[in-house]
């Protein structure tokens, strides 16, 4: 099962068992059956994997949890709270620019493409790796919590000095088990609107991380973003 499916090696050798899994099969009998139904599936069936793909597990240094993928069209490519070039940057996102900006005290960009973090180091994971167009959080509970659960595990002993950025009850529940004596966990409300002025604001976890890498003999993240023309996509999109 696993020849037919597009994966960074580097992933592939260490998930290659979960998809031999019954609720792996099922999901993706799940998603047969929701397409044959004329149902519209975001993102794209090739970025199911991008987050894994664009950041592959030896080159990991940092992790955003996500939810689930954004459920407009042309939104969601694979990567948690980032967005294609030509929409317009979510409003949890802008809050997520509204405090790397004061933390770091740089620009926030004018697009709200994540891909140059991933490219760096960061894995921008959602829980849910697929959505209905319009309906968020309909492919909850469908398997991909499992598949991504085994990643968190993955990382969590096959690496020393990460740094996990869990915002919000979701991300924070997700993330219980890692291991805080060999990883670096930072925890705030979630940055959307609804949320975001109980805490994220001011949480400074753009800084520590990066301080925390520095620590660690790791290249800090650059967090300000170039602009489109400027991202090397390389058939990332």
């Amino acid at each position: 099962m696993t020849d037919q499916i597009k994966l960074d090696e580097s992933w592939k050798t260490q998930l290659a068992s979960e998809f031999n899994k019954d609720y792996m099969r099922n999901l993706k009998a799940f998603l047969q059956q929701q397409k044959q139904q004329g149902k519209t599936i975001f993102p794209r069936g090739k970025e199911y994997f991008q987050a894994l793909n664009l950041t592959p597990l030896e080159q990991v240094k940092l992790v955003i949890l996500g939810q689930d993928p954004y459920h407009g069209p042309g939104q969601a490519h694979g990567l948690c709270f980032s967005v294609k070039p030509g929409v317009p940057t979510p409003p949890s996102l802008k809050n997520i620019y509204k405090e790397m900006a004061q933390d770091l005290a740089i620009e926030q960009p004018s697009h709200g493409c994540l891909l140059p973090w991933a490219q760096q180091g960061v894995l921008l994971l959602n829980a849910v790796l697929t959505v209905e167009q319009h309906k968020a959080g309909s492919h909850q509970g469908r398997g991909w919590e499992l598949f991504t659960d085994k990643i968190i595990e993955i990382l969590n002993r096959s690496h020393d000095g990460l740094v996990f950025l869990l915002w919000g009850s979701y991300a924070q529940k997700k993330g219980a088990a890692i291991d805080r004596n060999r990883h670096l966990v930072l925890q705030s409300p979630h940055p959307s609107p609804l949320s975001a002025h109980r805490g994220f604001f001011g949480n400074g976890h753009f800084s520590k991380a990066n301080h925390y890498l520095e620590q660690q003999g790791k290249k800090p993240v650059n967090w300000l973003l170039p602009q489109i023309s400027e991202i090397d996509f390389d058939g990332a999109l």
